[in-house]
């Protein structure tokens, strides 16, 4: 085997082991085998060094015994990942699965590293013993599986079976809160992403099992809500947050029956209703603070020139739309319990086809055009794209009859062309006709993608800086950002965010601001060194890119990945400095990151500490966004409880250095002696 393949191979077994070595923890349902698991895997990491220093050549059957364990691997590092960040409740619900799951990975595993003749390898004896105990491991490990919680799961499936207007037991409710560890607004928003990030997995179309989950979680809120009415609701995700009044339109503890209006007439959840119109949500929609609204209510708001979330009056990093597939999926079971019409999908009560209003002098110009885009004449093609370019940028009529006299895949052929300056416009085309919603479906599916990545790596300054505008267009649509992060988008927008002039940058962080909502992208974008970059650009002269710096390492905190590598930046200095002096929204994105940091490593505890943080966060306790508030809270909470341990551990220590010297009698003994 040829020695940089080799190196390639072993290199890729070494990043899978330290990929798996990065999470951070596993939910309690899966726990113990997940992390029994990781662990072992840990002990194949000197193996693969020692394989990767030798200079000894690889016997080919060797060298496909690595490539079965490094599919294994990778098989096993996406399972530990679901039991990472995955719902709860679909763990549990679905235990059977999973354990399947967890058995065919761990058979795998078993079988990979029986294969492999370790006779053959050039590794010290003490290495084979420790991978000689990782396959007995997991030898014993396929024929064992731990008892569920039987309790858990039949509480859980009671729930699940339960008709949306059933009563439930309020210690059924208490229990799986507690057992699920959904008790805080953290764990009910994070449980609620992880069945959004399912839906977009699955194409943006939750199934029925999915739906049904989502109508549990909803239960379990609402309980949890009003175990602690003082508690706000989830904002991030696809749960809305509290709409305005939502405390004041609670009932009192003390009126747990419906009166007899509330029999006759439901009342519509708040939740249900946007924040702006007050009425129940057709086409659910979420921003970049994590408030949901009315899509056409807030597009409404956003045309009429405002920059800021109409609830929380935070300044909008984006105006990016997200659907809200979930709660879409809560409303539409609502209303069917209720006797109400459910709100129509917005793409069945839309035109099949959006036409365009252009005159036919006009549509025969754009026909023209695209006769001379396919022509296979360089100087046709190019001023074609120019004036493509051109028409698409003045009006959504232009945008629709372009893209239906069939211009998209021809656009799409000339991003690989060696000409700069039609590469250019033709990305630059894309990019308008994508602001059409109609448009990004057909962009995607004329193979796009890989297009405007060349172009992101090989084009003109300008050509990069429209291609990462392009991707961020696109992935305003959640299955994209998948389709966009998988074909290797991200490390040309790091180097982008890098090297580029100031727009370049800008648009290179708004891409990946957007495509690293999607939790599987956070990971390529730190291996692609973005957390290094972010820092430096936070320290700039002149701040020119902090919010947007922030705004990111806010998101990639929350991947285990991540954490480390902001924390390795040695970030904690500049995050309390921003946290003292920065403007709301900076200070609340810094501390957020600060709150990942601090359950990662006491050492960062410790440092912020010593650099005087308290007195900041009291501050932003006050007076921050209410998100600031509530991260500053954590914060001093997590301060205070270490504060407490050292003094206990210092009193302690002082106690037993008291115990230990000479008492007064022993010593006037000595004396008299």
């Amino acid at each position: 085997m040829e020695e940089d393949n080799k190196g390639e191979l072993v290199q890729s077994l070494i990043d899978a082991v330290n990929e798996i070595s990065s999470m951070s923890d596993y939910r309690s349902t899966v726990k113990k085998q997940y992390c029994n698991m990781a662990r072992r895997l840990k002990l194949l990491t000197p193996m693969f060094e020692e394989i990767r220093e030798s200079k000894e050549a690889i016997p080919d059957e060797t060298v496909r015994s690595l490539v079965s364990l490094k599919e294994a691997l990778d098989s096993a590092k996406e399972l530990l990942r679901f039991g990472s960040e995955g719902s709860k409740i679909y763990l549990v619900l679905e235990r059977e699965q999973i354990m399947n799951k967890f058995r065919d990975a761990t058979t795998k595993l078993e079988q990979a590293l029986s294969g492999i003749s370790y006779e053959n390898l050039d590794i010290s004896d003490e290495v084979k013993e420790q991978v000689e105990l990782v396959l007995t491991q997991f030898r014993r490990a396929k024929g064992r599986a731990d008892s569920p919680n039987v309790e858990l799961y039949e509480d859980l499936l009671s729930l699940y079976n339960k008709t949306n207007n059933a009563a439930t037991d309020p210690a059924v409710l208490r229990r799986l809160s507690e057992k699920l560890q959904l008790t805080g607004i953290a764990d009910l928003t994070q449980e609620s992403l992880a069945l959004h990030e399912m839906v977009a997995a699955s194409g943006g179309d939750p199934g029925e099992s999915i739906e049904k989950m989502s109508m549990l979680l909803k239960k379990i809120k609402d309980f949890v809500q009003t175990e602690n009415p003082n508690m706000d609701g989830p904002g991030p995700g696809p749960g809305p947050g509290p709409g305005p009044g939502r405390e004041k339109n609670r009932p009192p503890s003390g009126s747990a029956l419906p009166s007899e209006e509330n029999l006759r007439v439901p009342v519509i959840p708040d939740d249900f209703r946007c924040p702006i119109s007050l009425e129940l949500m057709k086409d659910p929609v979420i921003v970049s603070t994590g408030q949901t609204y009315e899509r056409s209510c807030i597009e409404k708001w956003l045309d009429a020139g405002h920059g800021t979330c109409p609830k929380t009056q935070q300044t909008l990093i984006n105006t990016v739309l997200t659907p809200n597939y979930v709660l879409r999926s809560l409303i539409a079971q609502w209303c069917e319990a209720h006797g109400f019409e459910p709100p129509k999908r917005p793409s069945s009560s839309r035109p099949n086809k959006t036409t365009s209003s252009c005159s036919p002098a006009e549509l025969t110009k754009i026909e023209i055009l695209l006769n001379k885009l396919t022509s296979g004449n360089p100087e046709d093609q190019q001023s074609a794209a120019c004036e493509i370019r051109l028409l698409a940028k003045r009006n959504a009529d232009n945008r629709i009859a372009i893209a239906e006299a069939g211009a998209i895949r021809p656009l799409v052929e000339l991003l690989s062309t060696p000409d700069s300056r039609t590469q250019e416009h033709a990305v630059t085309a894309l990019l308008n006709l994508s602001i059409c919603e109609d448009n990004k479906g057909n962009i995607i599916t004329s193979g796009a993608v890989p297009g405007i990545v060349h172009v992101l790596k090989k084009g003109s300054m300008e050509a990069r800086e429209n291609a990462a505008a392009t991707l961020f267009s696109l992935s305003v649509v959640d299955g994209n950002k998948i389709t966009i992060g998988a074909t290797g988008a991200i490390p040309p927008l790091v180097t982008l965010l890098s090297e580029g002039t100031q727009r370049g940058k800008k648009d290179a962080a708004t891409a990946l601001f957007n495509l690293c909502i999607y939790q599987g992208n956070k990971g390529k974008a730190v291996r692609a060194g973005v957390v290094p970059i972010l820092m430096r650009l936070l320290m700039e002269p002149g701040g020119g890119m902090m919010d947007e710096a922030l705004a990111i390492l806010a998101i990639l905190a929350s991947h285990p990945e991540g954490k480390a590598s902001i924390g390795a930046a040695e970030a904690v200095p500049v995050l309390v400095d921003v946290i003292g002096s920065g403007s709301p929204r900076n200070r609340e994105n810094a501390a957020a990151v600060l709150v990942h940091l601090f359950s990662a490593d006491q050492k960062y505890l410790v440092e912020a500490q010593e650099l005087g943080v308290i007195v900041p966060l009291l501050d932003l306790a006050q007076n921050g966004t209410d998100r600031g508030k509530r991260k500053a809270v954590q914060l001093l909470e997590r301060l205070s409880r270490f504060v407490g341990q050292q003094k206990q551990v210092q009193a302690q220590a002082e106690a037993q250095s008291q115990a230990q010297q000479p008492q007064p009698s022993s010593t006037a003994n000595l004396m008299d002696s």
